[in-house]
C-alpha cells in the first residue's frame, strides 16, 4: 500500500527521485488499477520491467469518457473527506470525461503548491475569474481550483464573472488605481470577447489564459491569442495555465507559450506514427506523468500535439482530430 507520507513527498521531488516515484507508482497502479491493468495487458506489456519513464504505458485520455479510472489500495490523506467527481466541458451531444477524485485534499495541495511555486504568496493578489462556460457547470475542476485559491487569497474583491464585462472592466480600473496586484484568470474566448469591448492599459494585472474555445470562436493559435490580448491590455506577456479534468496538476507559462511543470509532473512526447514510441524531447503527441493522480492514473496520453524541450519545458501546438495521422490516435480505437 502507498502510504500518506509517500504521497506528500511527491511535492518536493528532485528529478532523480521523480523517476523512482514514477516507476513505483506505475508498479502500484499496474496491479491496483483495474482498468489500467487491463489496458497494459491488452498492449502485451504486463509484467515487463520498467527502467525508464519512456517505457511506461500511457493510458489514452479518452478512456475517461467511458470508463471509471480508479486505483484501489491507496491510503487516503484524510479518510473523512468524501470523493469528488469532476467533469470536463464539452459541446452538446459530446461525452464528457469524468474524473473521480477519491481525496480532494490531494488536488487542493497540488494546485496550491503549484501556484505558490509560480506566483508566490497568494495573499498578495486579488483574483478575478472570467470563466463563463465553466461556471455554468457544477463539476468543473477549474472552478473548484480558482474558488479555493480565492479563499486562500482572502481579498474582499475576489470575484467570478459570467458575462458582466462592464463590471469586470470597472473593477480592474478600481484595483489598478489602488496599485493592487491582480490576477485575471480567463477562458480564451471570454478573454478575447472582453478585450474587444474593453481594451485598457493594465499595469498591476497579470492575465492567465486557461485555454478553451469550444466552438465559441474560430480556431486561433495561442501566439495570435496572446498577441491580441497583449495589444488590448498593453501587457508585455500573457501567461497561461495547462491543465485538464483528468489531471490533478497544472503547468504554467509565464510568457511566450512555453510551459513549465512542477516537480511532481513531467511531459513526454510520443511519435505521430507509433504511439508506443515515447521520447523525452521532440515534437509529437503529449504524454503526461502526474504523480498527484495516484488515485486514478498517473500516466496519461493526451490529445494535445506539442513540442518538448531538453530542459523539460514544452509548447502546445494544437489538438488531435479525425484528420490527424492515425498513429497518434491508434490506441483510441475500440
Amino acid at each position: 500500500m502507498i502510504r500518506t507520507q509517500n504521497i506528500d513527498q511527491i511535492f518536493y521531488l528532485t528529478p532523480d527521485l521523480f523517476k523512482q516515484f514514477a516507476i513505483h507508482f506505475y508498479e502500484h497502479q499496474a496491479i491496483n488499477g483495474a482498468f489500467y491493468q487491463q489496458f497494459i495487458s491488452m498492449l502485451g506489456k504486463a509484467n515487463r520491467p520498467i527502467n525508464a519513464l519512456e517505457d511506461i504505458p500511457f493510458l489514452p485520455v479518452r478512456f475517461f469518457k467511458n470508463h471509471q479510472i480508479i486505483t484501489s489500495e491507496v491510503e487516503k490523506i484524510n479518510p473523512q473527506v468524501p470523493a469528488v467527481l469532476f467533469e470536463s466541458s464539452g459541446t452538446t451531444g459530446q461525452i464528457n470525461s469524468k474524473h473521480l477524485v477519491q481525496d480532494v485534499r490531494l488536488y487542493e495541495k497540488s494546485f496550491t503548491q503549484c501556484f505558490n511555486l509560480f506566483y508566490g504568496d497568494i495573499q498578495q493578489y486579488c483574483i478575478l475569474a472570467l470563466l463563463p462556460s465553466y461556471l455554468e457547470r457544477s463539476q468543473s475542476s477549474l472552478v473548484y481550483m480558482v474558488n479555493h485559491l480565492m479563499q486562500q487569497s482572502k481579498h474582499p474583491q475576489n470575484h467570478f464573472y459570467l458575462y458582466e464585462h462592464q463590471a469586470l472592466a470597472e473593477q480592474l480600473k478600481a484595483l489598478q488605481s489602488q496599485g493592487q496586484q491582480t490576477l485575471l484568470i480567463g477562458v480564451t474566448y471570454a478573454l478575447l470577447d472582453f478585450a474587444a469591448s474593453y481594451p485598457m492599459a493594465l499595469q498591476h494585472t497579470q492575465i492567465i489564459e486557461t485555454g478553451g474555445m469550444k466552438g465559441r470562436r474560430n480556431a486561433m493559435i495561442r501566439e495570435d491569442v496572446h498577441t491580441n490580448l497583449k495589444e488590448a491590455f498593453s501587457l508585455p506577456a500573457i501567461q497561461a495555465e495547462y491543465g485538464m479534468t483528468e489531471l490533478l496538476s497544472q503547468a504554467y507559462s509565464m510568457g511566450n507559450g512555453i510551459f513549465k511543470c512542477p516537480p511532481w509532473m513531467t511531459v513526454l512526447v510520443r511519435d505521430f506514427n507509433d504511439p508506443l514510441q515515447v521520447s523525452t524531447v521532440g515534437k509529437g503527441c503529449l504524454n503526461i506523468i502526474d504523480l498527484a493522480n495516484i488515485h486514478s492514473c498517473c500516466f496519461i496520453a493526451t490529445d494535445d500535439i506539442g513540442e518538448v524541450y531538453a530542459d523539460g519545458t514544452f509548447k502546445v501546438l494544437g489538438r488531435l482530430d479525425h484528420s490527424d495521422l492515425r498513429g497518434c490516435s491508434l490506441m483510441y480505437e475500440g
